[in-house]
């Protein structure tokens, strides 16, 4: 399988790309590539650009770009999550698969049972670890575009925005299921609580904001796999999932 890098440059057939500090450590200290070796870049703007090193040394690497490729990897479905914040690889886990699932942004939310307090630069440091753990998900599983990460929020403020299309959150004593709730948009918006789930008031605080409870089964999941199913309950009815 072909080594995918996602580098913030811009990219053209026929150019010779030096990799950034980042990347080149990944690709010649971590993966042991050599010289030669086929690779493909990624920008994040849609599209892919197969090429091979042209040069790896301890300290840098540099590759050149030979053709460009528009692979269909995207879903169809504008599938936005809100997160409940979770705790430590729970939280990464969650991003990892939702980026896998092909969402095309993600919202933390800081909800009333969020055991993990992150303000000022602490918050910045977790977003940027996030960051990080979306990109390396979009080189592995094959995605041209880096879904959004938006800033943590709290659920009043996520909620004054508006919801994007079909709007549902997790309560599993909600009276309708996912699979029969009604998805007429080519978006939808998924609000998933943290550790323990979103309180009654904030169901509520939801359900004014045009958002429909949604139960996934008769049995009470953990929060990143609550997540993880109901995207893929929402890809395989209105998406690409098959």
């Amino acid at each position: 399988m072909t080594t995918r890098l996602y580098v913030e440059l811009p990219l053209a057939v026929g150019a010779r790309i030096e990799l950034p500090a980042a990347a080149a450590h990944h690709a010649a200290k971590v993966l042991r590539l050599r010289a030669g070796e086929p690779v493909v870049l990624f920008n994040g703007a849609g599209g892919e650009y197969a090429g091979r090193l042209a040069a790896v040394s301890a300290r840098a690497a540099s590759v050149e770009l030979t053709a460009y490729a528009e692979p269909a990897r995207e879903s169809p479905l504008e599938l936005v999550l809100a997160q409940g914040i979770s705790r430590g690889e729970r939280m990464d886990y969650t991003l990892q698969k939702a980026v896998e699932l092909g969402v095309a942004a993600i919202v933390p939310l800081h909800t009333r049972r969020c055991t993990v307090q992150l303000e000022d630069e602490r918050a910045a440091k977790r977003l940027e670890h996030w960051r990080g753990v979306i990109v390396h998900a979009c080189e592995q599983c094959g995605r041209t575009r880096v879904p959004r990460l938006a800033p943590i929020a709290t659920l009043e403020e996520f909620t004054a925005a508006g919801p994007q299309g079909a709007a549902f959150c997790l309560d599993p004593d909600a009276a309708h299921s996912l699979a029969t709730a009604g998805l007429s948009s080519s978006a939808a918006t998924l609000v998933a609580g943290p550790e323990g789930g979103l309180e009654a008031e904030e169901i509520a605080r939801l359900a004014a904001a045009g958002f429909t409870a949604v139960r996934l089964g008769p049995r009470i999941l953990r929060t990143e796999t609550a997540a993880l199913v109901a995207l893929a309950v929402l890809q395989a009815r209105a998406g690409d999932l098959v």
